[in-house]
């Protein structure tokens, strides 16, 4: 079964993983979404997206990394 944008702790693990140099504080919201689309187990519609769910995606990578 693959990542849903609403996944946002599972994706943000994902993300943690793929970009370990990455400091998600930092992270436009633009290049959050590519990065989440292009991770191999993300299934969901990529314009299915919005401001909240890429918020969420993001405080949840920097609450992992914390």
């Amino acid at each position: 079964m693959g990542l849903k944008w609403t996944d946002t702790l599972d994706i943000a693990i994902e993300l943690d993983e793929t970009y370990p140099d990455v400091d998600p504080r930092y992270v436009n919201f633009v290049d959050l979404s590519n990065w989440v689309k292009s991770l191999p187990d993300f299934e969901d519609d990529p314009g299915k997206t919005g401001e909240r769910i890429l918020e969420a995606i993001q405080m949840a990578w920097i609450e992992e990394r914390e």
